[in-house]
């Protein structure tokens, strides 16, 4: 069964959290935002492992990424939100299979692998647990921000890149790829190989994702087979 993203704000006053002795200023700001967040407790309401996954749900709503799908890769998946999505929205059988660096809590339904979906060596695993050419490759892999917008930029359009790599060997034709980049879209060369690739290629902010956040999402449909 699918959840729907809050419509709203939470009710009520927001909650105030004052600066204990040894929590640093933005550690107070991030756990005020936190705590006054509506995805964020609809995210706990609903047993979502993150508020991320509703940012799946409302691209989902948008493009129809799962109509038809039957294997999804999710790259970067810890702890698990998109995975928890794709799992909901595939018909009974499907394939879901999760890959992050990071040890990823046993998700029932979902194959974890821990390893380097960066290392081009990880293809082998990757496509044994898919069992065939995926559906859709999904990525919300983002770098640890440095505070410097054009090196976060540069970052970010690496692990886009890096995960479009594997996509173009994955992806079954007519497939779709989903990535987190950087506001300002995505890089001229990348753009151009995406649009060489995919019959339609989109850039989407899913209201899921916070106002203040440079983040949006490409969104490509209509894989043509590997370059």
């Amino acid at each position: 069964m699918s959840r729907r993203a809050p419509s709203g704000s939470r009710r009520g006053a927001s909650v105030r959290v004052k600066t204990a002795r040894g929590r640093k200023p933005s550690s107070t700001r991030w756990l005020q935002r936190q705590l006054n967040d509506p995805y964020v407790q609809a995210a706990q309401d609903a047993g979502y492992r993150s508020r991320a996954a509703f940012k799946l749900i409302e691209l989902d709503a948008r493009f129809g990424l799962f109509k038809g799908a039957k294997r999804v890769l999710d790259l970067g998946a810890a702890p698990g939100g998109w995975s928890q999505v794709a799992l909901e929205r595939l018909a009974p059988g499907a394939v879901v299979v999760a890959v992050d660096v990071a040890e990823l809590e046993p998700l029932a339904g979902v194959s974890e692998l821990q390893l380097d979906a960066l290392d081009m060596e990880s293809l082998p695993a990757m496509q044994a647990a898919l069992g065939g050419q995926a559906d859709l490759v999904l990525s919300d892999m983002a770098a640890p921000s440095t505070g410097h917008a054009g090196t976060d930029h540069i970052r970010v359009m690496a692990l886009c890149a890096a995960a479009l790599d594997i996509a173009e060997v994955i992806l079954a034709a007519d497939g779709a790829f989903v990535a987190k980049v950087l506001k300002g879209g995505t890089e001229r060369q990348l753009l151009e190989r995406l649009k060489r690739g995919f019959a339609k290629v989109r850039h989407a902010k899913p209201p899921a994702s916070r106002a203040d956040s440079a983040e949006v999402y490409v969104v490509a449909q209509g894989f043509r087979g590997a370059p």
